[in-house]
């Protein structure tokens, strides 16, 4: 589907129309701005000391990783670091006063806890958030797209480095920072830039949640966030309360008889995207009363098609939830005259989740969202099913005028 490589830096620079529009869409899909998609670390054996784990992690959500727990250190497991990928990943986490354990020799020692570090996407600054560890941050690909107001702070102080997307990114920027951690993401699993960060001793990590199918899944991320800064009793405490208020609100929203129909995505030249019946925003819409359109499709990805295709299943869908970075129905309508034939688009039913920005533009949705599956459910709920939810304000989503 879509391909690496630099394209939210060359959405952000361009004014094209067309341009702007397949921004929205990347937006609208909720993939993080592609960066460091080369740096993956892949692990050809698995660790050989299996037989003294003392404990073995329980993520209740979250299918993409495990831990492992021995007498001084930590094993982590990247079950699939990016799609398709062929091996695991693994890392041993080790305290910096312990000595480290014998180990396979492509398999990354990281020494804990860390004390600084560079993120790729600013899902990973929510996570830094929520753990009271912004001041670990020194450098970012792209810093206008942070919102969270206490990194925002590290910025204006001039504590976070700039450091450039993508072919753009200066590495020799990112190496002079020195940063005991770089967490990173891949679409792709190009191994080319990795000896570079290696020769210059620079752990990097990959972070794999944007591959969950579950929204709790994505938020349990922070149970792995946590192993790196020794906070992992702090994560378990803000993951649990997320669960129970998720799981909280998905059954006061099972008891609705009557479940209106939604869509979602934009269109991009010939092409529109939405998230596919087993994705994980399909997901969210199941548990907030809604009956998806495309809930009968089997993939977890995002499905691409035509205008028409979309218009004949959609003309009359109740409600229209997630539409990019428009700002209201008429920049819709500019943008593309044929959004105006869905009765929904007439009858003030479409929503979008970019109400919130940050001082430079950045989405908190974008930064937030994903660790806050709880937020997102009950704006849903309250969109659909107020009555169920009357005490909640929308945070996230806004009806466009």
């Amino acid at each position: 589907m879509l391909q690496e490589n630099s394209l939210r830096i060359f959405f952000r620079l361009s004014r094209s129309t067309k341009t702007n529009k397949l921004y929205n869409v990347i937006r609208t899909l909720s993939i993080p701005f592609i960066f460091l998609c080369t740096l993956c670390f892949v692990s050809c054996q698995p660790h050989t000391k299996t037989d003294d784990a003392e404990e073995v992690s329980d993520t209740h959500f979250a299918k993409g990783f495990s831990i492992k727990k021995y007498g001084t250190y930590t094993e982590v497991i990247i079950k699939e670091p990016y799609p398709n990928a062929p091996k695991a990943i693994r890392y041993l986490l080790v305290p910096k006063h312990e000595s480290i354990p014998p180990h396979d020799n492509e398999v990354q020692v990281i020494r804990t806890p860390i004390e600084s570090i560079v993120c790729t996407s600013t899902s990973h600054i929510a996570l830094l958030d929520q753990l009271n560890a912004i001041d670990l941050l020194v450098g970012f690909p792209s810093t206008d797209l942070i919102s969270t107001s206490r990194a925002r702070a590290q910025i204006d102080a001039g504590k976070v480095t700039e450091l450039g997307i993508d072919n753009n990114m200066n590495m020799e920027l990112l190496i002079a920072l020195q940063p005991e951690l770089v967490m990173g993401y891949s679409l792709a699993g190009d191994l080319s830039k990795l000896d570079k960060l290696k020769e210059f001793g620079i752990p990097m990590v990959i972070n794999a949640e944007y591959l969950e199918d579950h929204p709790l899944g994505r938020a349990e991320w922070i149970k792995y966030f946590a192993l790196f800064i020794d906070k992992e009793q702090m994560a378990d405490s803000i993951f649990t309360t997320i669960k129970n208020e998720y799981l909280k609100s998905e059954a006061i929203a099972s008891q609705v008889t009557s479940k209106p129909t939604v869509m979602s995505g934009i269109l991009y030249g010939d092409a529109w995207f939405l998230p596919g019946g087993k994705n994980y925003m399909a997901k969210l819409f199941s548990d907030a009363g809604y009956r998806y359109l495309w809930e009968d499709d089997s993939s977890n990805g995002f499905l691409k098609l035509s205008f028409e295709t979309v218009l004949a299943k959609g003309e009359t869908v109740d409600y229209w939830i997630g539409v990019g970075s428009f700002k209201s129905l008429s920049e819709m309508k500019s943008a593309e005259e044929r959004y105006s034939l869905f009765r929904v688009f007439n009858d003030g039913g479409v929503y979008t989740y970019d109400a919130r920005k940050g001082a430079t533009g950045g989405s908190e949705y974008l930064e937030l969202g994903y660790a806050r599956p709880d937020i997102v459910l009950k704006d849903l709920i309250k969109i659909a099913h107020p009555e169920l939810v009357p005490d909640h304000k929308l945070y996230f989503h806004k009806k466009l005028e």
